[in-house]
């Protein structure tokens, strides 16, 4: 993919009319070049619009990613759950396709007291027939579990990291905010994001790091982990050793913010990252 690219997760606030299309067009006028689409409410693009989102993507030269509905819980009691959950999976990456995304995340469940390999295993399971359902349609996207921002969630660095292991055409979505919220307040210096990042290149090798598709922002959290997003400069996070990081191990793809303030952020990052790689 070369270098990184920097986007908002969702259309920028300062477009004017509240579309897709529009979105992608005011990330270029800002020079960033990303953009993920915010299925969190629910899959609502059709085929058309799919398609027409790809051609201007393509055209604007913006790359997308896909986040996918909220209400997805892999390890639900209830069967009709886990299904409409692997349904939501599923819907999100078939659109992504289409639009012309390059991969999927997703919050994939809740422990709910639970045994934590017991819990693994039924992710994994769902999530094996998700992706055998992808391979036999055509879809072509990656699909990424995300590390999660409290203790309760399945989603810690070990477990995305399995999954990804596990299952050919699944790799690891690392929000760094989760990360710091979830270790209560660690995770949070060039020591320790450069532990990350070597901890993925042992498990899943070196390739890993060329095609990242991370969350950044920043985030305030107690002692249940996350509470909520930060714009980056009110909270306590480190993104200039964050981005450090990521030059002195090479790492190339997208980075997709979720602070309030959105593109300001994302704008943020880039600058600091063109500075840090002499580009500014």
């Amino acid at each position: 993919m070369g270098t990184l690219k920097f986007g908002p997760a969702g259309i920028p606030i300062q477009t004017k009319k509240r579309d897709t299309i529009e979105g992608i067009k005011t990330v270029r006028e800002l020079g960033l070049d990303a953009m993920e689409l915010e299925f969190v409410q629910g899959v609502r693009m059709s085929e058309k619009k799919a398609r027409e989102v790809r051609k201007v993507a393509e055209g604007e030269g913006v790359t997308l990613t896909v986040h996918a509905p909220y209400w997805i819980n892999l390890n639900a009691k209830e069967p009709h759950k886990v299904e409409n959950s692997k349904r939501h999976i599923l819907e999100s990456a078939r659109i992504g396709f289409i639009a012309g995304a390059t991969s999927v995340t997703f919050h994939p469940a809740f422990y709910l007291k639970q045994d934590p390999e017991a819990v693994y295993q039924r992710v994994r399971e769902a999530l094996e027939e998700v992706m055998d359902r992808l391979r036999e349609e055509g879809v072509q996207i990656d699909i990424r579990p995300e590390t999660m921002g409290k203790p309760t969630q399945f989603g810690s660095l070990e477990e995305v990291v399995r999954l990804a292991k596990e299952i050919p055409g699944v790799k690891p979505l690392v929000d760094f905010a989760h990360l710091h919220a979830r270790s209560l307040g660690k995770m949070n210096s060039y020591e320790e994001f450069v532990a990350v990042l070597d901890y993925l290149q042992e498990q899943l090798g070196p390739e890993v790091l060329k095609d990242v598709h991370f969350h950044v922002s920043g985030i305030e959290y107690g002692p249940k982990g996350e509470k909520n997003h930060l714009i980056l400069e009110e909270s306590d996070f480190r993104y200039r050793e964050l981005l450090q990081a990521f030059r002195d191990r090479g790492v190339e793809g997208v980075i997709i913010c979720e602070s309030p303030n959105l593109e300001e952020d994302a704008l943020l990052l880039q600058r600091t990252w063109r500075q840090l790689v002499g580009e500014a």
